[in-house]
């Protein structure tokens, strides 16, 4: 605020000199070009943009179109690309062609080719020219969706998206951002009827199915935490932080130990049976050991789709035991659960009843290219309640009408993503990502069956979903040489 300490009547004041001599609109282009910042020498003009806007559309589509005829993996070293580069930036902008060129010149040599059709490492990595047509408004809208007020059509149409997905995939009811019947609308073994968790449901879109597990986790330790201090409010944050203990599959991804670490707790990799799935008696040895030592149980994290072999956690039993421990059940289904779109394959959510929490990443498996990881929760207050941070700076007057996503997830600033779900689902339609998946799906059971007709090779685990895991037979060092060669 401007403090006027002037004791002079309205009358007594000076007026400013000639404050009627412009038009309004004279004035406002006056304070226009005041304010415009000076044009920088390299500056890329409006129509230099759209030039090489299309020149870049042309060079993404002759690269996928292409695609197929370059090498998979590139044929350099580490440490290529320090000597091809200047060792200090440029003092002066350079022309764009020279830019193109250099990116011909440095970087496509060391690109791995994820989109090339014999990629076949890690794991699917999707894309699609609406996906890239999304993610390009995305970056020309150029906004930074933190909040409602920040950009409205960002923070609405999130959810609304999630909510397509959750109908398309037949979540519980219990998940989806919308939901306001009183009982089923969806034919699924997963349906409910609890209006009250109906109203507390929400999802959103994170960065990684990692940042979805470390929330997940964050929220369950959060209501650890206050439960146990209802029960023993002598009891400090810091002694029970060293009791909890969070549970999970010895195959389960990496990112769960990773979320255990940020968030300073036990984990427990638990052991699975011939199938590679963990099942509930595993977890319920395991819980009760630990229950003898004096710590605290408050997570488990399943899978739907094991990253080393898609194979599927028995969630009904580890359900069962996490409503009888009031443990918090996350699913990761970062891969797989895109199958859940198509009816055959929706009897792998059996038991997701009993789950608090569920991920998968369209960018996996639904055409969408990285990043689009989406996050359904039970009790989206557990979540804020972990996550919120609400500074003066940040409130705005719509707050209690509406939803705030940066008290959803770790960081603060939020791209538009949820426009690669939109221009992706409604280009395609539900029965065309249906055709995608099943179509991958069938793949892998002909490479299956070549693989049973070769007498050298042996299928490892269950064949169901697009992967396909075999080995050499016999000891392990033939197939690593093998891989190596």
């Amino acid at each position: 605020m401007i403090a006027n300490n002037d004791s002079d009547t309205d009358e007594k004041r000076i007026k400013p000199k000639n404050t009627l001599t412009k038009t309004p609109q004279t004035q406002h282009e006056s304070i226009s070009n005041t304010l415009r910042p000076n044009s920088i020498e390299s500056d890329m003009t409006h129509e230099e943009f759209r030039r090489h806007g299309k020149e870049m559309i042309d060079y993404i589509a002759d690269y996928l179109t292409n695609i197929h005829e370059r090498r998979v993996t590139p044929e350099v070293e580490p440490g290529y690309l320090r000597p091809m580069l200047p060792e200090d930036a440029p003092e002066k902008g350079e022309p764009w062609n020279e830019i193109m060129k250099d990116v011909d010149r440095t970087i496509m040599p060391g690109i791995t080719h994820w989109q090339h059709p014999r990629f076949h490492a890690y794991f699917p990595a999707g894309n699609s020219y609406p996906s890239i047509l999304a993610e390009m408004l995305s970056s020309g809208l150029g906004i930074v969706g933190f909040s409602w007020a920040a950009s409205p059509a960002c923070t609405e149409l999130e959810p609304i998206m999630l909510d397509w997905l959750g109908r398309m995939m037949s979540l519980p009811t219990k998940f989806l951002p919308f939901n306001t019947s009183k009982g089923c609308e969806l034919e699924t073994p997963n349906c409910d009827n609890d209006s009250e968790a109906e109203n507390n449901s929400g999802a959103v879109l994170l960065g990684s199915a990692s940042e979805c597990i470390l929330v997940a986790m964050l929220a369950a330790r959060t209501k650890k935490l206050e439960s146990k201090r209802l029960e023993n409010p002598s009891m400090e944050d810091g002694q029970i932080l060293s009791k909890l203990v969070c549970y999970t599959s010895k195959l389960a991804h990496s990112s769960v130990e990773k979320a255990s670490l940020i968030a300073m707790v036990q984990i427990r990799h638990l052991i699975v049976d011939e199938h590679y799935s963990l099942r509930g008696q595993t977890l319920d040895e395991c819980i009760q050991a630990d229950k003898e030592q004096g710590l605290i149980p408050f997570f488990v994290c399943g899978t739907l789709g094991t990253t080393s072999c898609c194979s599927f956690d028995n969630f009904e039993e580890l359900g069962q035991i996490c409503q009888r421990e009031q443990l918090w059940l996350h699913v990761d289904g970062a891969y797989a659960g895109a199958a859940l779109i198509c009816d055959e394959y929706r009897y792998l959510s059996r038991g997701f009843e009993y789950v608090d929490s569920f991920n998968t990443n369209p960018n996996k498996w639904l055409l969408m290219n990285f990043d689009c990881s989406c996050f359904w929760v039970q009790d989206k207050f557990a979540v804020i309640n972990a996550m919120s941070v609400d500074p003066l700076y940040l409130q705005h007057k719509h707050t209690e009408k509406s939803t705030d996503l940066r008290h959803w997830g770790i960081a603060l600033s939020r791209r538009f993503r949820s426009l690669k779900l939109w221009f992706t689902i409604r280009s395609y339609g539900v029965e065309g990502l249906r055709h995608y998946i099943r179509e991958h799906c069938r793949l892998a059971k002909v490479f299956a069956t070549l693989i049973n007709e070769d007498d050298r090779f042996e299928i490892v685990g269950d064949v169901v979903l697009g992967l396909v895991c075999f080995r050499l037979k016999g000891k392990n060092k033939l197939t690593e040489k093998l891989l190596l060669s």
